[in-house]
């Protein structure tokens, strides 16, 4: 099951313990019921919006700005790791290509 999947059957699920009609819920989102009939599916046509809004609507919408946070950007977080890595390479090249520049001191 999909990520939009998932959203829309939970959504279906609030919208049921609120005993709400689709038509209320519909009427609510302002939408029709169709489209509310899609997003409880996760139809991925259905907009952004359409799905804040019902979100909002239980009080779950704050949820929204946290989904794509810097600190759970997997990708972003595994490139700084690799630059990381390659920056920890980059500096011991050039200190092993000091060292090996630099005259040892002459034996007494």
């Amino acid at each position: 099951m999909s990520a939009l999947e998932t959203l829309g059957s939970h959504l279906a699920v609030a919208r049921v313990r609120r005993k709400e009609s689709l038509a209320t819920r519909a009427k609510r989102i302002e939408v029709s019921i169709p489209t509310l009939m899609r997003l409880e599916s996760g139809d991925p046509s259905v907009s952004m919006g359409i799905y804040a809004t019902a979100l909002w609507l239980i009080g779950r919408d704050g949820e929204l700005a946290r989904i794509a946070s810097p600190e759970h950007d997997k990708g972003a977080l595994e490139m700084n790791i690799q630059e990381a890595i390659d920056l920890g390479k980059a500096r011991a090249k050039v200190a092993r290509k000091n060292r090996a520049s630099v005259k040892p001191p002459p034996a007494e």
